[in-house]
Order: structure tokens, then C-alpha cells, then sequence
């Protein structure tokens, strides 16, 4: 796909709405009350910074005189301010222009300190004291200061900035400064998982931060790259940040980051060389890319799931749910759409994830127990349209399920492929549909338990405004939700699992399949590079070798 360089500059660059994620983000209602289960502050320690590790064998040590060039999948949709930040491409360079005062890695997902000195230090159940690291600058050189620290998460918490992050940390009552270096947060209850859980407010300069517009299309952060422009629909460009003193410097002078929506142009940019990684390889380039570049499919918590309309006979009955999640020839879907690249979900939660517990409620393909549950819900003929958004790969999955369903006695089934905006703000949001199947992953904002399953049963939004599920069994899993909020250990895993052996058995929403992510790049170039569990890239603690 052709690409026409511009010389706009980040100032100039028209930014538009990403309708579609944009809809899929906003929440109303209740988080819960956000936290970890099972994370402790304690695993906050920050590693050592590194140069070589995580790379090939074959690279060689980093040459930081070189620049990143990498190939982006999704557009430039949003600003970047961390406030409302949310399209896919921003909240990726974010991940390198911000830091919070604790972070998670993106690869690994492990918590470590960012702008905080040392671990998040505990008063009492409901007071914390940070202090800020000696030294730390901002973009445009002025220093960290403790009024900045409380100034970002105020106003993510102002109710009138409608921050869509301010749904992940409902448990803080005040932010305040203490001193220079000492920050502390009064919580309105005890949660077990702050330390992990406060990554989600990246701290912004005070000075610069009250101009939501400016701020947005000229962020300054205090991460190791500063942004310098962004062309929508072209590039990127960073440059490593010198006065940056904290635990992952900059290891190249910068990075290039070509917008390359077209999967055949991000596949040919790194095959000649043009670029040293891209994201989202497409699943039929996967094997033919290998020859050239290294290429690791990472498994997310990333998910297809189907959400009904629980308002609307016959599907206000859990029976014809549950037949139509039985009557799924998942491993074919996988197999023949995906190329294997995804797993069956036996939980909410992907196998591996440190909160995985199995389902009580497994749905293995079974044409006559899904037949026999129509029946038994006293459903002889089930006629209904299957509404899907416009992804390229959920288009693929969608026909092999319809293939699945209508083998069913009974059953026909259509399907309709749709923008993701018009399907949630114009037939989900009225009430004018039958069956979703959809793509969803929270985990972009983290990765503990609470976090992923408040998202979609928390609150409003999804289980009331979109499933419509109103059922007794609601209000039972809202009190689960609100008991796991602030429960620890044995516990928090005792009440993850309860959670998730009833969404299985209800299945208002629920998973088909998690996804795995596939990336490739020159390991001869790149030492350091990790494929990530979530959309987007990383080049925190990645070097150029050549």
C-alpha cells in the first residue's frame, strides 16, 4: 500500500475518534473494587535495567548511536494523553513516552517500581506512602514533583474529566502530598493488590496537563523516549530522552514507527528490512515469514466471546445459551480460521494466567447435548441472526460458526458484519439484536483478576446496557465481584473461582477462545524483543544490534 510522507507534526495532526474502541471502552457503574486477588505490593521490586538480555543468541551487543524502525497495525485513532488515551497505536507509544509509579512490564506483566523510589510503603489497611525516585525530569526538563503525582491521579479521579481509568481505581479517596519526595493515598476501603494496580495513572506535569486539548496531541511524559511527531496514517517518531533516570533507559537514539493497516505492507516492510518487528502477522503469512525473521505467536487473555440478548426469548433461557456454546466446533474454528493460533477456553481466563481456574462448565463440542437443551428449553426451531464487528479475522471465524450451528436440528442461523460503533451504539444499545460474537481484552490495562472480570461484569455497561441480564443470579455476582475486590490468597482464589463457575453456567458473556498474538522480527538486529500478550508492541529494554 502505497504511504505519502507528510511534514505535519504532532501539533498539526488531525486526531479523530476511534468510535469503535472508544464504545467498547467506556464504562459506567462500579469496577468493583478494582485490586489484584492474588497480587501483593511486594511484587513491586524494580530489576535492574539490562542491555543484552531477552534477545537471540545470534545478536550482538546494542548500539544505542541506531534507530528502532517497527510496522504498526492500527491507526492512529486517539490523542495521547494517558487521561483518555484508548486507541490500541497511542496507549503502545504511551507504554514508552509515560511511566506511572509503578508499572507492569508489557511482556512479561510483572509489576516493577517506574517512578517510585521503592515500594508503595503501607500505613495502615487504608493509607500508602510513595515516594518519587531522586532526580526524575520531564520531557521538557522540569522535575518530578510530588504536586504533579497527586495532580495526575486527581484529575483521572475528577468525575468531570469522564476518565475511562478512573473505573480502575474506585478504592482511592485522596491523593495528597506529604512532602517533596513523599506522596500519600487515603483509600476509602482495603485493597489487597495497590502496589500493581496504581500502573494505571501515568504521572503528567501539572504545568502542562491543564490544557486537555494541547496536552493530547503534545504529550510529555517522563519515560525513556520522547515523542517528536506523529502523522496519521504514516508515522511515529521518538527519540531517546536523555535526562531519563529511571530503571529502563532507552537502549537505541530513537524509533520509527510506520502506521501500516495494510497486513501485505507490514508483512513486506520486514521481509526487506525496512523495519526490524511488526505486529498482528497475518495467521497465513506466519509459516512463510519464518525463513526470513523470527516469528512467536504469544497466548493472551485476548478473547472471542458470544454475549446474548438475555431480554429476548428464547435467549433469556441459560439452556439455549449453553446449547449454543456446546453446539461450537471450537478446535475446527481455530484450525481452519485462526491456523491454530488460539485456545479453546475452558474458563474466563486463558490456561497459564496466574488466575486461571477451570470451569465447572467446559463446552466441548456436543451437536446432542446442544440439541437435547434446545429441547428441553422447549425450543423446536431456533431462527436468529449472529451480529459480528468488522475485524478481519473475526469475519474469517464468523461463517465456520454459522457452519457449526445450522448443523443443529433446527437451528438457522445468518450473520451480519458490522462496524464495532454502530454494532454497540446502534443495535446492542437498543436492544435490536439476538447474538454477538465479538472481540474483547481488558487486559491492555492490566492483568490481575478483579481487573479482567470487572470489565465485563461489573458495573452497568455490559451485563445490564448490553446483555441485558437482570437475573437473580446477577446480584449474586455482583456480590462475589465486591467480596473478591478486596480479598487476598486462598481466598481471592476461592471467590475468582465461584465468579467464574457461574458466568460459565449463565453465560450472559462469555468466552469462546483466547487468542494468540503473533509477531515477528530480526533476532540478528533486534536483542531484547518480546512478542506481548496484548495488541500493540514494546521496545522497553530493546536495542539494535545492526
Amino acid at each position: 500500500m502505497a504511504r505519502h510522507p507528510m511534514n505535519t507534526t504532532l501539533k498539526n495532526l488531525p486526531l479523530v475518534n476511534d468510535a469503535s474502541r472508544r464504545n467498547f471502552l467506556k464504562l459506567t457503574g462500579a469496577m468493583g473494587a478494582a485490586a489484584a486477588f492474588t497480587a501483593s505490593v511486594a511484587a513491586c521490586g524494580s530489576p535492574a535495567a539490562t542491555t543484552t538480555t531477552g534477545g537471540s543468541a545470534s545478536a550482538g551487543a546494542v548500539n544505542k548511536d541506531l534507530t528502532i524502525e517497527a510496522g504498526i497495525s492500527y491507526a492512529l485513532s486517539t490523542g495521547f494523553d494517558p487521561l483518555s488515551s484508548s486507541g490500541a497505536t497511542p496507549m503502545a507509544a504511551n507504554l514508552h513516552i509515560f511511566e506511572g509509579l509503578v508499572e507492569l512490564h508489557p511482556a512479561t506483566r510483572e509489576p516493577y517500581n517506574a517512578l517510585a523510589a521503592a515500594d508503595p510503603k503501607k500505613v495502615n489497611d487504608t493509607t500508602y506512602q510513595v515516594t518519587i525516585r531522586d532526580g526524575a525530569k520531564f520531557h521538557d526538563g522540569s522535575p518530578v514533583t510530588t504536586e504533579d503525582v497527586a495532580f495526575s491521579f486527581t484529575r483521572v479521579l475528577d468525575p468531570a474529566n469522564k476518565s475511562l481509568f478512573s473505573q480502575f481505581i474506585p478504592f482511592i479517596q485522596d491523593v495528597k502530598p506529604v512532602d517533596d519526595k513523599t506522596v500519600e493515598f487515603t483509600l476509602k476501603y482495603a485493597f489487597p493488590g495497590f502496589g500493581p494496580r496504581i500502573s494505571v495513572v501515568k504521572i503528567v506535569p501539572k504545568a502542562l496537563a491543564t490544557d486537555l486539548k494541547a496536552f493530547d496531541a503534545a504529550p510529555v511524559g517522563t519515560g525513556p523516549y520522547k515523542l517528536v511527531s506523529a502523522v496519521k496514517d504514516d508515522k511515529i517518531v521518538f527519540e531517546a530522552f536523555a535526562d531519563y533516570n529511571g530503571p529502563k533507559p532507552a537502549l537505541a537514539k530513537g524509533m520509527t514507527w510506520l502506521l501500516l493497516s495494510d497486513a501485505a505492507a507490514r508483512v513486506t516492510a520486514v521481509q526487506s528490512g525496512r523495519v526490524q518487528a511488526i505486529e498482528d502477522v497475518p495467521y497465513l503469512d506466519i509459516d512463510g515469514l519464518k525463513s526470513k525473521v523470527k516469528v512467536e505467536s504469544v497466548q493472551s487473555f485476548g478473547l472471542m466471546f458470544l454475549m446474548f440478548n438475555c431480554n429476548k426469548a428464547p435467549f433469556n433461557n441459560k439452556l439455549v445459551r449453553q446449547a449454543l456454546h456446546y453446539g461450537l466446533d471450537k478446535d475446527a474454528i481455530i484450525k481452519k480460521a485462526l491456523f491454530g493460533n488460539a485456545k479453546a477456553a475452558s474458563s474466563y481466563f486463558q490456561e497459564g494466567h496466574p488466575d486461571y481456574v477451570k470451569a465447572k462448565n467446559v463446552y466441548g463440542y456436543d451437536a446432542k447435548k446442544a440439541e437435547e437443551l434446545l429441547k428441553e428449553a422447549g425450543v423446536t426451531s431456533l431462527e436468529f441472526e449472529l451480529l459480528t464487528t468488522d475485524t478481519a479475522w473475526v469475519k474469517d471465524v464468523a461463517p465456520l460458526i454459522l457452519e457449526s450451528w445450522n448443523k443443529i436440528p433446527g437451528v438457522k442461523a445468518s450473520v451480519k458484519s458490522i462496524q464495532s460503533g454502530a454494532l454497540y451504539t446502534d443495535l446492542v444499545g437498543a436492544g435490536d439484536y439476538s447474538v454477538v460474537a465479538a472481540p474483547g481484552d481488558p487486559s491492555v490495562f492490566g492483568n490481575d483478576a478483579d481487573l479482567l472480570l470487572s470489565w465485563f461484569y461489573s458495573g452497568a455497561t455490559w451485563m445490564e446496557k448490553r446483555a441485558y441480564w437482570t437475573a437473580p443470579e446477577r446480584a449474586r455476582l455482583q456480590e462475589l465481584m465486591d467480596k473478591g475486590s478486596q480479598a487476598a490468597g486462598a481466598d481471592a482464589k476461592k471467590i475468582t473461582g465461584e465468579i467464574v463457575d457461574l458466568v460459565s453456567d449463565e453465560l450472559p458473556l462469555y468466552p469462546i477462545f483466547h487468542r494468540q498474538l503473533p509477531s515477528a522480527w530480526d533476532d540478528k538486529k533486534l536483542n531484547g524483543f518480546k512478542p506481548l500478550p496484548t495488541t500493540g508492541m514494546s521496545f522497553i529494554d530493546v536495542g539494535r544490534t545492526a
